[in-house]
């Protein structure tokens, strides 16, 4: 064991995770079970998350996540400047606002999804935040990746790429870096129905004062409408994404 490892920390989240992932609220008994760990303990831990409201009880004595962490969630989106002018500014866009558009991050191989702009047309996918889906398939997973090194795209995955969600997901690094290549030109990605079939979704990533991508942002369409939209939709994500990154510090190269 790592000696920075905290082990009732480990299981504090091992806890929350459980809790997070079931459809169905859980007793302390089937968390202890399901875990493998003693009940004593698990008992200890989920009366220490109740007592903030990280977690709350109901009257069958079944878990579920509390109230504290939409403070976290606040908390979190304030220290996220990002977030906050990817909605103050996306109102000035009308060819946006006709869209799903959605900003995230990248963490580790992953990208979290952290605020949404969501049209009426169904698109069959959950953009809501907090949400994680691989880099690799993303529109803005592709272009905050492609402002790295593909030695450190693949030190993220420890060399094993993931597995295609869909039949047009890319398969291999070297796929990938010639995708990459192209967005390193145009600054504009493409998810041609990788994360779901029928949807496609353009992207392009943000860069804070010291020329690093903070946060990507893609505009979802459904197929059909793919092809007539895609190059003004794209003229004006970059647009957007230039106006946030001069809020954020980054001075462009003249």
């Amino acid at each position: 064991m790592s000696s920075t490892a905290v082990p009732a920390l480990d299981k504090t989240f091992q806890i929350l995770d459980l809790i997070t992932d079931s459809a169905q609220p859980l007793t302390a008994a089937h968390i202890a079970k399901e875990l493998g760990l003693p009940r004593s303990s698990t008992h200890n831990i989920l009366q220490s998350l109740l007592t903030k409201h990280v977690i709350y009880k109901d009257p069958e004595s079944r878990f579920y996540l509390g109230s504290y962490l939409m403070y976290w969630a606040g908390k979190y989106e304030q220290q996220q400047g990002v977030v906050r002018l990817f909605k103050d500014l996306i109102v000035q866009y009308p060819v946006l606002l006709q869209h799903t558009v959605t900003l995230s991050k990248l963490d580790l191989g992953e990208v979290v999804f952290l605020a949404c702009h969501e049209s009426l047309a169904p698109l069959g996918f959950t953009f809501r935040a907090g949400v994680r889906v691989p880099a690799v398939f993303s529109a803005t997973g592709k272009a905050m990746l492609s402002t790295l090194s593909m030695d450190s795209i693949k030190s993220l995955y420890k060399e094993k790429f993931p597995t295609p969600m869909t039949q047009h997901g890319v398969k291999n690094f070297a796929d990938l870096s010639t995708e990459l290549a192209a967005i390193q030109e145009s600054r504009v990605s493409l998810d041609n129905g990788q994360l779901r079939d029928g949807m496609y979704c353009l992207g392009t990533y943000i860069r804070n004062a010291s020329g690093t991508a903070v946060a990507g942002m893609a505009v979802s369409f459904l197929q059909g409408e793919y092809e007539s939209k895609r190059a003004e939709v794209s003229a004006v994500l970059i647009e957007l994404a230039e106006q946030i990154e001069q809020h954020l510090g980054f001075m462009a190269d003249s």
